[in-house]
């Protein structure tokens, strides 16, 4: 673990209190800056895919790839203005720029220098392990973790407002509310957690080995050094920072590159699943199915109204090749008493029942029974005639039912109609299109991971390449001073 001495930190932050501030301004400024959160939102999904991609580089390489390092610098470059105007700071009234790039004349700005060499070793525990004490104490400042959410990439955070930031830039703003100024005090302490928390947020993101420091820098002037006002002249940079720009075209490449890698992710598990599922969890008889015991005083066990598609008689195929055969079983414990079960429309379940004491089930799996009171004594049940599928007696009783579209309830009591129901109950469906679904869900994955992974590399291959003769500027995203 590298440290950094007491005046120089790779992570610059600097911001310029842009006085006169409107006094009201501020009540509003979570609609203006709406937009800016929407587009980040998505910026901060190939954040975090170019974060997981620059784990592995640095793994293999010891080098953080440099078009990753200016896309993610220009990402974090690109929040920290947006919070410096919004409810991280409340410092401008200036309206945040829709660019990765360093804007010089904006009132918040950052920087980082841009790592020769990263540790291997490091890279493997610093964002995690190391940052800990650091992430106990942005929590503190940014509000129990709000600041920083862990996604599913390794180092993927997203920034936000709230803990005493939040609360000491609520009191500023009451106070420019009433007093037309934005008392300095605190701007200078809102500041150093600020400027803490970036330091530690560019760490986590692999962007440096050197360990923050436990030091609170307020005030909007960096002492470890200012943000360069210039571009950094091409002859005094190294060969490799002449990059070409991130253009706004490779910049949405990138970020819906980045939305259908991470949804290739969400089919990937989804598909995996339902075929961990149906390759493991059916039964002898090739059903998939859940069972559980019921008790109640009452006259019967009803299941929750099941609705199956929406009535129509064209979608029987579907429904049939979908669900296949369902099954119910009802086993009542005490073999000397016969269990009936039955399948009937709900709305002529709802009037069987109508006043019996009974209990309905609705989350079958671990959902307390709601418990129906009455005093009318139930009618025994093969003499009605709302059942489309039924069995009773001694044991276990089974019946085997073609799904139809509509809602369906699932009913049973003592055959003899008596009160004081004791059962287990299994319900089962064969479901025959798990298998394809679950493919086509990791076809669906493996082919959005494709495209994903061409519209990320691509613009990534292209930031990297020279800069023709004669257009040789700074990159959008560079934030190398060196």
């Amino acid at each position: 673990m590298m440290s950094t001495t007491d005046n120089q930190y790779p992570v610059r932050v600097q911001a310029r209190l842009d006085e006169p501030l409107s006094r009201w301004l501020w009540l509003v400024k979570w609609l203006f800056a709406l937009p800016h959160y929407l587009v980040l939102a998505l910026l901060w999904m190939a954040f975090a895919v170019y974060t997981a991609a620059a784990f592995v580089a640095i793994l293999f390489t010891e080098r953080y790839p440099r078009a990753l390092f200016d896309f993610n610098i220009g990402v974090l470059r690109w929040t920290w203005r947006v919070q410096y105007y919004a409810y991280a700071g409340l410092g401008t009234d200036r309206y945040p720029p829709f660019t990765l790039a360093d804007v010089a004349d904006y009132p918040a700005r950052l920087e980082v220098e841009y790592p020769q060499r990263l540790s291997r070793g490091l890279v493997l525990v610093k964002w995690w392990l190391l940052a800990l004490p650091h992430y106990l104490v942005v929590a503190l400042f940014a509000g129990g973790g709000i600041w920083f959410t862990a996604s599913r990439d390794d180092d993927g955070f997203q920034w936000a407002a709230g803990g005493l930031i939040g609360i000491l830039v609520l009191v500023a703003a009451v106070v420019l509310l009433v007093t037309g100024r934005y008392p300095r005090p605190i701007y200078d302490f809102v500041l150093g957690m600020d400027r803490w928390v970036v330091r530690v947020g560019a760490y986590a993101a692999l962007m440096t080995d050197t360990y923050p420091p436990f030091r609170l820098d307020m005030g909007g002037a960096d002492p470890t050094g200012s943000v360069s006002e210039q571009p950094v002249p091409e002859e005094h940079r190294p060969s490799h920072a002449a990059t070409r720009d991130w253009t706004p075209g490779r910049t949405a490449s990138v970020v819906v590159g980045a939305v259908l890698a991470l949804t290739s992710m969400g089919l990937f598990t989804g598909g995996s699943a339902l075929l961990w599922v149906d390759r493991v969890h059916r039964d002898a008889d090739g059903f998939l199915a859940a069972s559980r015991t019921f008790t109640t005083d009452g006259y019967a066990i009803a299941s929750e109204k099941l609705t199956i598609g929406s009535a129509s008689a064209a979608e029987l195929p579907a429904i049939q090749a979908m669900l296949g055969e369902v099954r119910v079983r009802a086993t009542e414990p005490d073999t000397d008493r016969a269990v009936f079960v039955g399948v009937a429309p709900s709305d002529a379940v709802a009037r069987y029942l109508t006043g019996v004491p009974h209990v309905t089930i609705g989350d079958y799996v671990d959902d307390m029974p709601t418990v129906h009171s009455g005093t009318t004594p139930v009618q025994p049940p093969e003499q009605q005639r709302i059942w489309v599928a039924q069995a009773s007696g001694a044991g276990t009783q089974t019946i085997n039912w073609q799904a139809e579209p509509g809602d369906w309830t699932v009913v049973v009591l003592n055959a003899d109609a008596s009160p004081g129901v004791h059962a287990t109950v299994e319900i089962g469906a064969e479901v025959p299109a798990l298998t394809a679904v679950s493919g086509v869900l990791i076809g669906a994955g493996v082919l959005l991971l494709a495209v994903g992974s061409l519209l990320i590399a691509i613009p990534v291959y292209r930031a990297s390449g020279p800069v023709p003769p004669g257009n040789r500027e700074q990159p959008v995203g560079s934030g190398s001073r060196v």
